[in-house]
């Protein structure tokens, strides 16, 4: 795994959303939105 640098863009790819549905990183973008990701490992693990 490699880090992006700043002002690098960020490789697609595809979640499921909380309603089941599958969303696509670029889908969201090209669309106008604007996308913030977090991630917390061991969050909601009991860990």
């Amino acid at each position: 795994m490699s880090f992006l640098k700043k002002g690098e863009k960020a490789p697609d790819f595809e979640l499921t959303a909380h309603n089941s549905k599958r969303v696509r990183l670029y889908d969201l973008l090209d669309s106008g939105r604007r996308v913030i990701l977090t991630f917390h490992p061991a969050s909601f693990t009991g860990g």
